[in-house]
């Protein structure tokens, strides 16, 4: 890149960033208002209803096989049941969320090895799962009771609440700030025919579209750092696994973000209307995309809407590489998912665009 390429893409991005720090909505929707969410999660956290529990049996449960038919009709309606031989499998199963929990008999001990991901289901686990034990020992009446049960967790004991609730609300945080950015910023200029100056101006459309990526992304990390260092030093957020994969998955998540921003720009007359359309995708997808809330007793139909949704794929994806203690592949997939989407509503938003208003 020349040198005047170089001095006109620091100086724009000099700009822009100027205007953000200046703008105190920016600023408030950006950083102040997610991190209130953060807080209120981190120090609140309510009970919710919850579907049947995906339970893993591994080999013979001599507890479970020999249960009478009225017991087996009740355990049959609490949990769906799979069968393995592989307790290693069975264990990172539950470790990915792909099960709520995985069950073995050791002697006369029933041992439940359960995720801490969604605390309530967890405690509904274990509580079910030593109902059944006592049902049981109440049945061989006259004798000590023969079973007993022994939770596990698959997880880390130091991992608290607040790990499986910061990916959500950083990722909700992220998509709003870039959405609503490059949203404001295309009907902004527009309005104020700046797109049109900067379109006669001896500034190349990739120095433009540099300098802003570069400032959302650099916006984005900043994000990330103060929520990681807010959660570990008031709720004792401890990062597992290649945690470091979040970074660039967050910054192609911001770009995801961006493209739908700037689909929102095009597609409206006004800043405030460019404004809206963003927060009309971005806040009805973060309650789909479970940023506030796990989904495991939502419908079926929900789920699956949930599974098409870019927001699903980065929680989803920060969730297994910063507390799942999943390796680097768990980012790619979704990596790549967020990187698609990016480019066709990129290539759609273009489309549509339009230097001044019509």
């Amino acid at each position: 890149m020349s040198a005047p390429r170089v001095s006109a893409f620091v100086a724009l991005s000099t700009a822009i960033l100027r205007g953000f720090v200046r703008d105190r909505s920016s600023v408030f929707f950006a950083v102040i208002f997610p991190l209130m969410f953060l807080v209120l999660f981190g120090g609140i956290f309510s009970d919710q209803s919850q579907s049947k529990v995906d339970l893993i049996q591994v080999g013979d449960v001599s507890l479970v096989d020999n249960l009478p038919p009225d017991a087996r009709a009740a355990f049959e309606q609490t949990f769906v049941v799979t069968r393995s031989d592989d307790l290693a499998r069975a264990i990172a199963a539950v470790r990915k969320g792909d099960a709520d929990v995985a069950i073995e008999m050791q002697g006369d001990t029933l041992v439940a090895h359960y995720t801490q991901t969604d605390q309530v289901k967890a405690a509904i686990t274990q509580g079910a799962l030593q109902a059944f034990v006592d049902g049981t020992n109440v049945a061989l009446s006259g004798r000590p009771p023969k079973f007993d049960l022994t939770a596990e967790r698959v997880e880390d004991d130091s991992l608290k609440t607040i790990q499986f609730v910061t990916p959500g609300l950083l990722g909700w945080a992220v998509a709003m700030s870039a959405s609503f950015g490059a949203a404001a910023t295309l009907q902004g200029w527009r309005q104020s025919k700046l797109l049109r100056r900067l379109q006669l101006a001896p500034v190349s459309t990739r120095t433009v579209v540099g300098a802003r990526v570069t400032v959302t992304v650099a916006i984005a990390l900043v994000q990330m750092a103060i929520f990681i260092g807010l959660g570990a030093a008031a709720f004792g957020l401890t990062l597992t696994g290649s945690w470091w994969m979040a970074v660039p998955l967050l910054v192609v998540g911001t770009l995801c973000f961006m493209a739908l921003g700037l689909l929102a720009g095009a597609l409206t007359k006004t800043q405030e209307a460019a404004v809206n359309a963003a927060n009309f995708i971005v806040l009805p997808m973060a309650f789909l995309s479970g940023s506030f809330f796990p989904l495991d007793g939502a419908p079926g139909w929900l789920q699956a809407v949930s599974e098409a949704l870019p927001l699903r794929h980065l929680n989803d994806g920060m969730l297994d590489v910063m507390v799942r203690g999943e390796g680097p592949s768990a980012a790619l997939i979704p990596i790549a998912i967020l990187a698609t989407f990016a480019i066709v509503v990129t290539l759609i938003a273009a489309r549509l665009f339009s230097w001044e208003s019509s």
